[in-house]
């Protein structure tokens, strides 16, 4: 039996339903089944359509009510989830209602998310292995100016990608992380082998490894 769109089961469809939807998307099966509202084993953008198109009366004002969920929790994986379903819908051609009430949902929820980001952190580059590109997610608890220093094994300067000042926010996806395409300074492809990465954001800094295989 489908579900009413009362994804929390409270009686009442509302901002909360989208939340938890959210909150569970991209996972197939899903841990919570309740956010899987169409019943199809998996949680996707269809389900946040379906319970947006329930939300009745309501549904002009839910992205305005995202206030009362500030105090909800983000993964990092979640943010990179939710972004890709806002970047699929808004990939729409023709766009219902329902989607483009999503689409303000998610826009606000990502914002709010961005605006709540407690610590400052370098996250696993991805893929890594790699060969010849990778990206390098990251998140800023305050606004600071963002570069990476690429280094190898014997501690020489590969590469230097000054990203620029950056607000508070994640930074997680394809399009918004740190991208290396695997050249040094002059263009030339690196071989293969271990290199290092200096994360720097105003006074934060860190250093990860990362693998180029070829």
């Amino acid at each position: 039996m489908k579900s009413s769109g009362d994804v929390n089961q409270d009686g009442t469809i509302n901002i909360l339903d989208l939340v938890l939807v959210g909150q569970n998307l991209g996972q197939k099966p899903p841990s919570d089944t309740r956010a899987d509202v169409n019943k199809d084993g998996q949680v996707n953008i269809l389900d946040l359509v379906l319970v947006t198109e329930r939300l009745g009366e309501n549904v002009a004002a839910a992205p305005s009510q995202v206030n009362t969920v500030k105090s909800v929790t983000f993964s990092s994986e979640n943010i990179i989830v939710v972004q890709r379903a806002l970047g699929e819908l808004e990939a729409v051609p023709e766009k219902s209602h329902s989607v483009e009430v999503t689409i303000q949902f998610l826009r606000t929820w990502l914002t709010n998310a961005n605006q709540n980001v407690t610590e400052t952190k370098l996250l696993p580059n991805y893929p890594n292995p790699f060969n010849p590109e990778t990206w390098i997610p990251y998140q800023l608890a305050e606004a600071a100016d963002v570069s990476v220093k690429i280094y190898d094994v014997g501690g020489h300067l590969v590469r230097t990608i000054s990203i620029g000042f950056k607000p508070v926010g994640y930074y997680l996806t394809r399009a918004r992380a740190v991208y290396w395409d695997g050249r040094n300074e002059v263009g030339e492809s690196v071989s293969s082998g271990v290199y290092f990465l200096q994360f720097v954001a105003g006074d934060f800094a860190t250093t990860q490894q990362v693998v180029i295989v070829k």
